[in-house]
């Protein structure tokens, strides 16, 4: 169950040094958070009335908020940090597991190496996930639409999971091509090819793994919705403090398993000299 729960054991064992990190991230993904529209859908729900207009549905769903001047430069800090954070991490990881040290020596170094490719690979995410929520969005607001609340909310959970689903399983596709790109040094679609390859032998327990963070994030948000709006953005940067990283360090993980490499901060080898 190492491509599970294989990256929750490393953070909360270097936790102190992983979570600095997280913070500019988490924060303002929290931000980017649109409260007033996922509270009328979420309260829609659970009250009776899941009906809901399709930008209500848009925001909730999509990454960017655009409510306000004030939520764009949110969502803008949030994919930058995203970015320059995830390279940083990585960097950071790959050094921990290929030497056995946790110091930022060299690191620097490896985060401009990486910027290019986390930059990449966020964009990739992000444009395949607001197609995804725009999709989303419209459907379920085709599903509002029907007269029967009994069949709106059968509809409306077997498309949520369903897309949530289709979600997390092309997700994996990419998934390993950031760490196998730094480490091989292998050009763009080599190193797709090559990291695919290894994806394949454990995408379900990759999907798994998605799945459960994903439902966390549901839950959570749900929730806390239902609190005023300072409380719901704070929950929700305590929530990506956690999953940013995760998200992060599985990529190096699942990496390291699937291309059989030891690990120094498991092996400690270099301690024998």
């Amino acid at each position: 169950m190492r491509t599970v729960f294989g990256s929750w054991k490393y953070i909360f064992k270097n936790l102190w040094f992983v979570l600095p990190f997280s913070v500019v991230p988490a924060v303002f993904m929290a931000l980017s958070l649109d409260y007033d529209r996922i509270s009328v859908v979420v309260r829609g729900f659970f009250t009776g009335a899941p009906q809901a207009g399709f930008l209500d549905f848009f925001h909730a769903w999509s990454f960017f908020r655009f409510d306000s001047v004030l939520g764009v430069i949110y969502s803008a800090i949030a994919v930058v940090g995203i970015i320059f954070f995830m390279a940083a991490l990585i960097a950071f990881v790959e050094k921990h597991m290929r030497l056995g040290k946790r110091t930022l020596s060299g690191v620097g170094a490896q985060l401009f190496n990486a910027l290019p490719s986390a930059a990449f690979v966020t964009l990739a995410y992000l444009v395949f996930y607001e197609i995804w929520a725009v999709v989303l969005s419209a459907v379920l607001y085709v599903i509002s639409q029907v007269d029967i609340v009994a069949v709106v909310y059968v509809l409306y959970i077997a498309a949520v999971v369903l897309f949530l689903f289709v979600l997390v399983y092309l997700a994996t596709v990419l998934y390993l091509w950031l760490p196998c790109k730094l480490m091989t040094g292998f050009r763009f679609f080599e190193a797709f090819l090559y990291s695919y390859r290894l994806m394949v032998e454990r995408r379900w327990k990759l999907v798994l793994s998605f799945v459960i963070s994903a439902a966390a994030m549901l839950v959570v948000i749900g929730v806390s919705v239902f609190l005023p709006d300072p409380a719901f953005h704070v929950i929700g940067a305590a929530l990506f403090l956690l999953l940013f990283p995760n998200f992060c360090v599985r990529m190096e993980v699942v990496y390291f398993e699937g291309d059989k490499l030891d690990r120094e901060d498991e092996l400690h080898s270099y301690r024998r000299y």
